[in-house]
Protein backbone atom coordinates (compact mmCIF):
# COMPACT_ATOMS: atom_id res chain seq x y z
CA UNK A 1 0.00 0.00 0.00
CA UNK A 2 1.23 3.49 -0.82
CA UNK A 3 2.12 5.85 1.99
CA UNK A 4 -0.70 8.23 2.75
CA UNK A 5 -0.08 11.96 2.26
CA UNK A 6 -0.91 13.78 5.50
CA UNK A 7 -3.29 16.75 5.36
CA UNK A 8 -0.40 18.97 6.51
CA UNK A 9 3.28 18.03 6.46
CA UNK A 10 5.76 19.04 9.13
CA UNK A 11 7.65 21.08 6.52
CA UNK A 12 4.46 22.94 5.61
CA UNK A 13 3.78 23.57 9.28
CA UNK A 14 7.25 25.10 9.70
CA UNK A 15 6.56 27.52 6.84
CA UNK A 16 3.17 28.46 8.28
CA UNK A 17 4.71 29.07 11.70
CA UNK A 18 7.50 31.18 10.18
CA UNK A 19 4.94 33.36 8.35
CA UNK A 20 2.77 33.71 11.43
CA UNK A 21 -0.24 31.86 9.95
CA UNK A 22 -0.05 29.16 12.61
CA UNK A 23 0.72 30.07 16.23
CA UNK A 24 -0.87 27.16 18.14
CA UNK A 25 -0.64 23.37 17.88
CA UNK A 26 -3.07 21.09 19.70
CA UNK A 27 -1.74 17.64 20.62
CA UNK A 28 -4.68 15.42 21.53
CA UNK A 29 -5.71 11.79 22.01
CA UNK A 30 -9.15 10.19 22.20
CA UNK A 31 -10.30 9.05 25.64
CA UNK A 32 -12.61 6.16 26.57
CA UNK A 33 -15.70 8.27 25.93
CA UNK A 34 -14.52 9.24 22.45
CA UNK A 35 -13.51 12.82 23.36
CA UNK A 36 -10.34 14.67 22.46
CA UNK A 37 -8.08 15.37 25.44
CA UNK A 38 -4.73 17.11 25.27
CA UNK A 39 -2.77 20.36 25.35
CA UNK A 40 -2.31 23.52 23.32
CA UNK A 41 1.29 24.46 22.57
CA UNK A 42 2.95 27.54 21.22
CA UNK A 43 3.66 26.40 17.67
CA UNK A 44 7.38 27.21 17.77
CA UNK A 45 7.85 25.29 21.02
CA UNK A 46 5.95 22.34 19.56
CA UNK A 47 8.27 22.21 16.54
CA UNK A 48 11.44 22.68 18.56
CA UNK A 49 10.65 20.28 21.43
CA UNK A 50 7.34 18.44 21.51
CA UNK A 51 7.41 17.08 17.97
CA UNK A 52 10.49 14.95 18.71
CA UNK A 53 10.18 14.27 22.41
CA UNK A 54 6.42 14.26 23.00
CA UNK A 55 4.76 15.48 26.15
CA UNK A 56 3.11 14.02 29.24
CA UNK A 57 -0.48 13.73 30.39
CA UNK A 58 -1.93 12.46 33.64
CA UNK A 59 -2.87 8.82 33.22
CA UNK A 60 -6.12 9.41 35.09
CA UNK A 61 -7.54 10.56 31.74
CA UNK A 62 -8.20 6.90 30.91
CA UNK A 63 -9.56 6.14 34.38
CA UNK A 64 -12.29 8.72 35.05
CA UNK A 65 -16.02 8.97 34.50
CA UNK A 66 -17.79 11.26 32.03
CA UNK A 67 -17.45 14.20 34.43
CA UNK A 68 -13.68 13.57 34.84
CA UNK A 69 -14.18 12.41 38.42
CA UNK A 70 -11.53 10.03 39.69
CA UNK A 71 -13.00 6.61 40.45
CA UNK A 72 -11.58 3.55 42.17
CA UNK A 73 -11.04 0.20 40.53
CA UNK A 74 -8.84 0.82 37.50
CA UNK A 75 -5.62 -1.20 37.42
CA UNK A 76 -3.62 1.24 35.31
CA UNK A 77 -4.32 4.42 37.26
CA UNK A 78 -5.29 5.11 40.87
CA UNK A 79 -4.47 7.02 44.04
CA UNK A 80 -2.45 3.99 45.15
CA UNK A 81 -0.34 4.20 41.98
CA UNK A 82 0.10 7.94 42.43
CA UNK A 83 -1.75 9.07 39.29
CA UNK A 84 1.42 9.40 37.26
CA UNK A 85 1.86 10.32 33.61
CA UNK A 86 1.79 8.59 30.29
CA UNK A 87 3.63 9.91 27.27
CA UNK A 88 1.82 11.52 24.34
CA UNK A 89 3.60 11.27 20.97
CA UNK A 90 2.11 12.93 17.92
CA UNK A 91 1.49 10.87 14.78
CA UNK A 92 2.80 13.19 12.07
CA UNK A 93 0.52 11.57 9.51
CA UNK A 94 -2.43 13.18 11.31
CA UNK A 95 -1.17 16.79 11.35
CA UNK A 96 -3.81 19.18 9.99
CA UNK A 97 -5.11 22.74 10.20
CA UNK A 98 -8.36 23.35 12.10
CA UNK A 99 -9.84 26.38 10.32
CA UNK A 100 -12.65 26.84 12.85
CA UNK A 101 -9.91 27.77 15.34
CA UNK A 102 -7.82 30.46 13.60
CA UNK A 103 -4.06 30.05 13.64
CA UNK A 104 -4.32 26.48 14.91
CA UNK A 105 -3.12 23.05 13.82
CA UNK A 106 -3.93 19.71 15.44
CA UNK A 107 -2.05 16.43 15.66
CA UNK A 108 -3.36 13.12 17.02
CA UNK A 109 -1.31 11.40 19.70
CA UNK A 110 -0.53 7.80 20.52
CA UNK A 111 -0.06 6.96 24.19
CA UNK A 112 2.85 5.07 25.72
CA UNK A 113 4.39 4.36 29.10
CA UNK A 114 7.79 5.76 29.95
CA UNK A 115 9.47 2.44 29.09
CA UNK A 116 8.16 2.80 25.54
CA UNK A 117 5.42 0.19 25.80
CA UNK A 118 1.95 1.15 24.54
CA UNK A 119 -0.98 2.00 26.79
CA UNK A 120 -3.03 -1.00 25.74
CA UNK A 121 -6.34 0.40 27.07
CA UNK A 122 -6.04 3.50 24.87
CA UNK A 123 -8.75 3.34 22.16
CA UNK A 124 -6.35 4.18 19.33
CA UNK A 125 -3.93 1.47 20.48
CA UNK A 126 -6.78 -1.03 20.73
CA UNK A 127 -7.68 -0.41 17.10
CA UNK A 128 -4.04 -0.54 15.99
CA UNK A 129 -3.70 -3.97 17.62
CA UNK A 130 -6.74 -5.36 15.81
CA UNK A 131 -5.60 -3.91 12.47
CA UNK A 132 -2.24 -5.62 12.98
CA UNK A 133 -4.02 -8.93 13.63
CA UNK A 134 -6.04 -8.49 10.44
CA UNK A 135 -2.95 -7.70 8.37
CA UNK A 136 -1.12 -10.77 9.69
CA UNK A 137 -4.13 -12.99 9.07
CA UNK A 138 -4.22 -11.92 5.43
CA UNK A 139 -0.52 -12.65 5.05
CA UNK A 140 -0.97 -16.09 6.59
CA UNK A 141 -3.97 -16.96 4.43
CA UNK A 142 -3.05 -15.36 1.09
CA UNK A 143 0.49 -14.00 1.31
CA UNK A 144 -0.90 -10.46 1.14
CA UNK A 145 -1.83 -8.32 4.13
CA UNK A 146 -5.45 -7.35 4.65
CA UNK A 147 -6.41 -3.77 5.49
CA UNK A 148 -9.69 -2.41 6.81
CA UNK A 149 -11.40 0.59 5.25
CA UNK A 150 -14.22 2.30 7.09
CA UNK A 151 -16.78 5.04 6.78
CA UNK A 152 -18.96 6.38 9.59
CA UNK A 153 -22.40 7.96 9.11
CA UNK A 154 -22.71 10.18 12.14
CA UNK A 155 -26.00 11.91 12.97
CA UNK A 156 -26.54 14.87 15.28
CA UNK A 157 -29.37 17.12 16.46
CA UNK A 158 -28.93 20.86 16.04
CA UNK A 159 -30.61 23.41 18.32
CA UNK A 160 -30.97 27.18 18.13
CA UNK A 161 -29.97 27.48 21.80
CA UNK A 162 -26.40 28.05 22.94
CA UNK A 163 -24.67 25.42 25.05
CA UNK A 164 -24.71 27.80 28.01
CA UNK A 165 -28.48 28.36 27.74
CA UNK A 166 -29.06 24.63 27.32
CA UNK A 167 -27.03 23.89 30.46
CA UNK A 168 -28.89 26.53 32.48
CA UNK A 169 -32.24 24.98 31.53
CA UNK A 170 -31.12 21.44 32.21
CA UNK A 171 -31.34 20.70 28.47
CA UNK A 172 -35.15 21.05 28.63
CA UNK A 173 -37.36 23.16 26.40
CA UNK A 174 -34.73 23.58 23.70
CA UNK A 175 -35.63 24.77 20.19
CA UNK A 176 -34.69 22.37 17.37
CA UNK A 177 -33.19 24.01 14.29
CA UNK A 178 -35.98 22.37 12.25
CA UNK A 179 -39.54 21.96 13.50
CA UNK A 180 -40.57 19.03 11.31
CA UNK A 181 -39.22 15.76 9.87
CA UNK A 182 -36.62 16.90 7.35
CA UNK A 183 -35.38 13.51 6.18
CA UNK A 184 -33.76 14.11 2.76
CA UNK A 185 -35.47 17.52 2.62
CA UNK A 186 -33.49 20.09 0.65
CA UNK A 187 -35.69 22.83 2.10
CA UNK A 188 -35.10 21.58 5.64
CA UNK A 189 -31.33 21.51 5.30
CA UNK A 190 -31.42 24.85 3.51
CA UNK A 191 -32.93 26.46 6.59
CA UNK A 192 -29.74 25.77 8.53
CA UNK A 193 -27.32 25.70 5.60
CA UNK A 194 -25.07 28.48 6.97
CA UNK A 195 -23.92 26.36 9.92
CA UNK A 196 -23.96 23.09 7.95
CA UNK A 197 -21.91 24.74 5.20
CA UNK A 198 -19.35 25.93 7.73
CA UNK A 199 -19.01 22.44 9.13
CA UNK A 200 -18.63 20.83 5.70
CA UNK A 201 -16.20 23.36 4.28
CA UNK A 202 -14.04 23.71 7.37
CA UNK A 203 -13.78 19.96 7.81
CA UNK A 204 -12.74 19.82 4.16
CA UNK A 205 -10.08 22.43 4.80
CA UNK A 206 -8.88 20.24 7.69
CA UNK A 207 -8.12 17.44 5.25
CA UNK A 208 -11.37 15.48 5.37
CA UNK A 209 -13.27 14.75 2.16
CA UNK A 210 -16.98 15.45 2.60
CA UNK A 211 -19.28 13.13 0.68
CA UNK A 212 -22.75 14.49 1.42
CA UNK A 213 -25.11 16.06 3.93
CA UNK A 214 -28.80 15.40 4.47
CA UNK A 215 -31.62 15.96 6.88
CA UNK A 216 -32.79 13.15 9.14
CA UNK A 217 -36.07 12.15 10.78
CA UNK A 218 -35.93 13.84 14.16
CA UNK A 219 -36.48 17.55 14.60
CA UNK A 220 -33.26 19.43 13.85
CA UNK A 221 -31.48 16.18 13.01
CA UNK A 222 -28.81 16.09 10.29
CA UNK A 223 -26.04 13.89 8.96
CA UNK A 224 -22.75 14.82 7.31
CA UNK A 225 -20.86 11.93 5.73
CA UNK A 226 -17.19 11.76 4.76
CA UNK A 227 -15.58 9.58 2.12
CA UNK A 228 -14.34 6.25 3.48
CA UNK A 229 -10.65 5.84 4.27
CA UNK A 230 -8.24 3.53 6.03
CA UNK A 231 -9.88 2.54 9.30
CA UNK A 232 -7.44 4.32 11.61
CA UNK A 233 -7.66 7.51 9.54
CA UNK A 234 -11.46 7.40 9.53
CA UNK A 235 -11.55 7.10 13.31
CA UNK A 236 -9.05 9.95 13.73
CA UNK A 237 -11.21 12.14 11.51
CA UNK A 238 -14.42 11.07 13.23
CA UNK A 239 -13.28 12.31 16.63
CA UNK A 240 -11.93 15.57 15.22
CA UNK A 241 -15.19 16.14 13.35
CA UNK A 242 -17.27 15.68 16.51
CA UNK A 243 -15.21 18.23 18.41
CA UNK A 244 -15.01 20.64 15.48
CA UNK A 245 -18.74 20.48 14.74
CA UNK A 246 -19.54 21.33 18.36
CA UNK A 247 -17.07 24.20 18.33
CA UNK A 248 -18.51 25.61 15.09
CA UNK A 249 -22.07 25.33 16.43
CA UNK A 250 -21.00 27.16 19.60
CA UNK A 251 -19.42 29.93 17.53
CA UNK A 252 -22.77 30.33 15.76
CA UNK A 253 -24.64 30.60 19.08
CA UNK A 254 -26.14 27.13 18.60
CA UNK A 255 -25.67 23.68 20.11
CA UNK A 256 -25.63 20.18 18.70
CA UNK A 257 -25.62 16.79 20.33
CA UNK A 258 -24.45 13.35 19.26
CA UNK A 259 -26.12 11.59 22.21
CA UNK A 260 -27.76 8.36 21.10
CA UNK A 261 -31.30 9.19 22.23
CA UNK A 262 -32.35 12.76 23.07
CA UNK A 263 -36.13 12.31 23.11
CA UNK A 264 -38.88 9.83 22.23
CA UNK A 265 -38.37 10.27 18.48
CA UNK A 266 -35.58 8.77 16.38
CA UNK A 267 -32.14 8.65 17.98
CA UNK A 268 -28.75 9.64 16.59
CA UNK A 269 -27.15 6.68 14.86
CA UNK A 270 -23.60 6.10 13.68
CA UNK A 271 -23.73 3.40 11.04
CA UNK A 272 -20.25 2.02 10.35
CA UNK A 273 -19.36 0.68 6.91
CA UNK A 274 -16.38 -1.68 6.67
CA UNK A 275 -14.58 -3.31 3.75
CA UNK A 276 -11.22 -5.02 3.29
CA UNK A 277 -8.47 -4.65 0.68
CA UNK A 278 -5.21 -6.52 0.23
CA UNK A 279 -1.75 -5.01 -0.21
CA UNK A 280 -2.40 -4.39 -3.91
CA UNK A 281 -5.74 -2.71 -3.30
CA UNK A 282 -7.87 -5.65 -4.44
CA UNK A 283 -11.19 -6.18 -2.63
CA UNK A 284 -11.17 -9.08 -0.20
CA UNK A 285 -14.90 -9.30 0.52
CA UNK A 286 -16.30 -9.23 -3.03
CA UNK A 287 -16.93 -12.13 -5.39
CA UNK A 288 -19.52 -11.59 -8.09
CA UNK A 289 -20.04 -15.35 -8.39
CA UNK A 290 -20.78 -15.79 -4.69
CA UNK A 291 -24.14 -15.49 -2.92
CA UNK A 292 -25.09 -11.80 -2.68
CA UNK A 293 -21.73 -10.97 -4.27
CA UNK A 294 -19.81 -12.13 -1.21
CA UNK A 295 -16.50 -13.97 -1.21
CA UNK A 296 -16.05 -16.93 1.10
CA UNK A 297 -13.84 -14.72 3.25
CA UNK A 298 -16.67 -12.24 3.60
CA UNK A 299 -19.06 -15.00 4.60
CA UNK A 300 -16.75 -16.01 7.43
CA UNK A 301 -16.06 -12.36 8.31
CA UNK A 302 -19.77 -11.57 8.48
CA UNK A 303 -20.49 -14.76 10.41
CA UNK A 304 -18.00 -13.52 13.00
CA UNK A 305 -19.97 -10.29 13.33
CA UNK A 306 -23.14 -12.24 14.02
CA UNK A 307 -21.42 -14.58 16.50
CA UNK A 308 -19.71 -11.81 18.49
CA UNK A 309 -22.26 -9.01 18.26
CA UNK A 310 -23.88 -9.48 21.66
CA UNK A 311 -20.51 -10.03 23.34
CA UNK A 312 -19.10 -6.87 21.73
CA UNK A 313 -22.15 -4.64 22.14
CA UNK A 314 -20.40 -2.73 24.93
CA UNK A 315 -18.07 -1.29 22.28
CA UNK A 316 -21.01 -0.43 19.99
CA UNK A 317 -23.31 0.97 22.69
CA UNK A 318 -21.10 2.20 25.56
CA UNK A 319 -23.54 4.29 27.63
CA UNK A 320 -26.79 3.93 29.55
CA UNK A 321 -28.50 6.16 26.99
CA UNK A 322 -27.25 4.06 24.06
CA UNK A 323 -29.84 1.37 24.73
CA UNK A 324 -32.82 3.73 24.45
CA UNK A 325 -32.35 3.60 20.64
CA UNK A 326 -33.10 -0.10 20.28
CA UNK A 327 -36.83 -0.02 19.59
CA UNK A 328 -38.82 -1.93 16.94
CA UNK A 329 -39.60 0.10 13.85
CA UNK A 330 -37.15 2.84 14.79
CA UNK A 331 -34.49 2.10 12.12
CA UNK A 332 -32.25 1.16 15.06
CA UNK A 333 -31.78 -2.62 15.19
CA UNK A 334 -33.10 -5.02 17.78
CA UNK A 335 -32.17 -8.32 16.12
CA UNK A 336 -28.74 -9.87 15.63
CA UNK A 337 -29.46 -10.55 11.99
CA UNK A 338 -27.94 -9.74 8.63
CA UNK A 339 -29.54 -9.07 5.28
CA UNK A 340 -28.76 -7.72 1.81
CA UNK A 341 -29.73 -4.04 1.72
CA UNK A 342 -32.06 -4.58 4.68
CA UNK A 343 -32.25 -1.70 7.16
CA UNK A 344 -34.22 -3.73 9.70
CA UNK A 345 -31.11 -5.85 10.43
CA UNK A 346 -28.19 -5.03 12.68
CA UNK A 347 -25.86 -5.97 9.81
CA UNK A 348 -26.60 -4.83 6.25
CA UNK A 349 -24.66 -5.97 3.17
CA UNK A 350 -24.40 -3.36 0.41
CA UNK A 351 -22.25 -2.31 -2.55
CA UNK A 352 -20.25 -4.22 -5.11
CA UNK A 353 -16.63 -4.64 -6.21
CA UNK A 354 -14.24 -2.52 -4.15
CA UNK A 355 -17.26 -0.99 -2.47
CA UNK A 356 -18.76 -4.30 -1.37
CA UNK A 357 -19.04 -3.96 2.37
CA UNK A 358 -20.97 -4.60 5.53
CA UNK A 359 -22.77 -1.93 7.51
CA UNK A 360 -23.08 -2.21 11.27
CA UNK A 361 -26.25 -0.35 12.25
CA UNK A 362 -25.97 -0.96 16.00
CA UNK A 363 -23.79 2.03 17.07
CA UNK A 364 -25.28 5.38 18.02
CA UNK A 365 -23.80 8.87 17.77
CA UNK A 366 -22.20 8.43 21.19
CA UNK A 367 -19.95 5.58 20.04
CA UNK A 368 -16.17 5.66 20.34
CA UNK A 369 -15.20 4.88 16.73
CA UNK A 370 -11.85 3.30 17.57
CA UNK A 371 -13.50 0.77 19.87
CA UNK A 372 -16.39 0.01 17.54
CA UNK A 373 -14.22 -0.54 14.48
CA UNK A 374 -11.77 -2.58 16.57
CA UNK A 375 -14.69 -4.78 17.65
CA UNK A 376 -15.83 -5.26 14.04
CA UNK A 377 -12.32 -6.22 12.93
CA UNK A 378 -11.88 -8.56 15.90
CA UNK A 379 -15.24 -10.21 15.21
CA UNK A 380 -14.32 -10.68 11.55
CA UNK A 381 -10.95 -12.18 12.41
CA UNK A 382 -12.69 -14.57 14.79
CA UNK A 383 -15.09 -15.64 12.06
CA UNK A 384 -12.30 -16.25 9.55
CA UNK A 385 -10.01 -18.07 11.97
CA UNK A 386 -12.83 -20.40 13.02
CA UNK A 387 -14.34 -20.60 9.51
CA UNK A 388 -17.77 -19.88 10.91
CA UNK A 389 -20.80 -20.64 8.78
CA UNK A 390 -23.00 -17.67 7.97
CA UNK A 391 -26.66 -17.95 9.07
CA UNK A 392 -29.36 -17.45 6.48
CA UNK A 393 -30.01 -13.90 5.35
CA UNK A 394 -33.03 -12.00 6.61
CA UNK A 395 -34.94 -10.65 3.63
CA UNK A 396 -38.07 -9.58 5.49
CA UNK A 397 -38.72 -7.56 8.63
CA UNK A 398 -36.06 -8.50 11.20
CA UNK A 399 -38.05 -6.76 13.95
CA UNK A 400 -40.61 -9.56 13.66
CA UNK A 401 -38.13 -12.41 13.26
CA UNK A 402 -36.81 -14.97 15.72
CA UNK A 403 -33.15 -13.88 15.72
CA UNK A 404 -31.41 -13.25 19.03
CA UNK A 405 -32.09 -9.82 20.53
CA UNK A 406 -29.28 -7.33 21.02
CA UNK A 407 -28.58 -6.51 24.69
CA UNK A 408 -31.24 -4.18 26.06
CA UNK A 409 -29.23 -2.54 28.85
CA UNK A 410 -25.67 -1.51 29.59
CA UNK A 411 -25.67 -3.95 32.50
CA UNK A 412 -26.48 -6.88 30.20
CA UNK A 413 -23.90 -5.82 27.61
CA UNK A 414 -21.18 -5.39 30.23
CA UNK A 415 -21.82 -8.83 31.70
CA UNK A 416 -21.63 -10.45 28.28
CA UNK A 417 -18.39 -8.56 27.55
CA UNK A 418 -16.82 -9.58 30.86
CA UNK A 419 -17.68 -13.26 30.42
CA UNK A 420 -16.86 -13.49 26.71
CA UNK A 421 -14.02 -15.83 25.74
CA UNK A 422 -14.11 -14.18 22.29
CA UNK A 423 -13.40 -10.76 23.82
CA UNK A 424 -10.63 -12.05 26.06
CA UNK A 425 -8.93 -13.87 23.20
CA UNK A 426 -9.13 -10.86 20.89
CA UNK A 427 -8.45 -7.97 23.26
CA UNK A 428 -6.73 -9.50 26.29
CA UNK A 429 -7.71 -9.48 29.94
CA UNK A 430 -6.40 -5.97 30.62
CA UNK A 431 -8.64 -4.34 28.01
CA UNK A 432 -11.64 -6.47 28.96
CA UNK A 433 -11.33 -5.59 32.64
CA UNK A 434 -10.66 -1.91 31.95
CA UNK A 435 -13.80 -1.40 29.87
CA UNK A 436 -15.90 -3.64 32.08
CA UNK A 437 -15.04 -1.26 34.89
CA UNK A 438 -15.94 1.74 32.73
CA UNK A 439 -19.40 0.25 32.30
CA UNK A 440 -19.67 -0.53 36.01
CA UNK A 441 -18.88 3.08 36.93
CA UNK A 442 -21.51 4.38 34.51
CA UNK A 443 -24.11 1.87 35.68
CA UNK A 444 -23.52 2.68 39.36
CA UNK A 445 -23.91 6.42 38.67
CA UNK A 446 -27.19 5.82 36.85
CA UNK A 447 -28.52 3.48 39.52
CA UNK A 448 -27.90 6.16 42.15
CA UNK A 449 -29.57 9.00 40.21
CA UNK A 450 -33.15 10.16 40.71
CA UNK A 451 -34.57 11.23 37.37
CA UNK A 452 -37.20 13.73 36.27
CA UNK A 453 -39.27 10.79 35.04
CA UNK A 454 -39.39 9.35 38.57
CA UNK A 455 -40.37 12.70 40.10
CA UNK A 456 -43.19 13.27 37.62
CA UNK A 457 -44.30 9.66 38.00
CA UNK A 458 -44.22 9.49 41.78
CA UNK A 459 -44.17 12.87 43.56
CA UNK A 460 -47.93 13.41 43.74
CA UNK A 461 -49.50 10.18 42.60
CA UNK A 462 -47.68 7.63 44.72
Amino acid sequence: MADRTPPLSVEELRVLVDTGEIDTVVLAFTDMQGRLQGKRFAARYFLDTVLEHGTEGCNYLLAVDVDLNTVDGYAMSSWERGYGDFAMHGDTGTLRRTPWNPGTALITADLGWHDGSPVVASPRQILRHQLDRLRRLGQERTGSGWHAYAGTELEFMLFKDSYEDAWSRGYRGMTPANQWNGDYSVLGTGRVEPVLRRIRNEMGAAGMTVESAKGECNLGQHEIVFVYDEALTTCDQHTIYKTGAKEIAAQEGMALTFMAKYDEREGNSCHIHLSLQDDEGHPVLADDSGPYGMSQTMRHFLAGQVAAMRDFTLFYAPNINSYKRFRPGSFAPTAVAWGPDNRTCALRVVGHGRGHRLENRLPGGDVNPYLAVAAMVAAGVYGIEHELELPDATTGNAYNGDAAHVPTTLREAAERWENSPIAREAFGDEVVEHYRHMARVEQDAYDAAVTDWERFRSFERM
